[in-house]
């Protein structure tokens, strides 16, 4: 989920531009340090908008820079547990697919996709049901719910999101909409 919030961090500011510590100069510099960080509390910082109220500076020993105690406003995108998200697949692998949401991928595996059995075909880069033309590839929509999150502020490349598809309304947007269509069909049929 996407929220703004109000954060506040220390920022410094090389001696270069110790003549320009203005709002835009701090904001330009946070978002040097935080976009595209992990955080436990908040999730993913994805941009700085706002510099609020910037602190009287401090001067450490043997350190060039003046740091200075910043509050601001911040687009954060932080997946919660059982929210449904659509997102685009980013890579097809042997055990599953990852699922882009947001700023961060999700591992849709592969026995959380669909009750058929999905083969990996490699030369394709698909996962293909042996039951059905049902494919899910590089690029096609997904709407899945996250059930497992581990968030790793140190490597955020090795945080960990799990997905299901396997519930009523998840899945393939192209699956989805077959499958509404056909229900469209049968109850015009009665």
């Amino acid at each position: 989920m996407y929220k703004r919030v109000r954060l506040k961090d220390t920022v410094e500011v090389p001696p270069r531009h110790l003549g320009d510590v203005t709002p835009e100069r701090v904001k330009r510099l946070l978002q040097d340090k935080l976009e595209g960080r992990m955080d436990e509390d908040v999730g993913s910082v994805v941009s700085v908008v706002n510099v609020r109220n910037i602190g009287e500076g401090t001067v450490l020993p043997n350190r060039p820079g003046v740091y200075y105690e910043a509050e601001f406003d911040a687009i954060t995108y932080d997946p919660d547990m059982q929210e449904v998200v659509d997102g685009i697949v980013v890579e097809v692998v042997e055990f599953g697919a990852f699922i882009g949401i947001g700023p961060v991928d999700g591992l849709l595996h592969v026995s959380q996709i669909s009750d058929e059995y999905l083969a990996y075909d490699g030369e394709n880069q698909q996962l293909a049901s042996t039951e059905s033309n049902q494919t899910l590839a590089v690029d096609d929509e997904v709407r899945a719910r996250i059930v497992t999150k581990s968030i790793d502020e140190r490597n955020p490349r090795d945080s960990k999101i799990g997905l299901t598809a396997k519930q009523p309304g998840l899945g393939k947007h192209g699956w989805l909409e077959a499958k509404r269509q056909q229900s469209e069909a049968s109850a015009e049929g009665n």
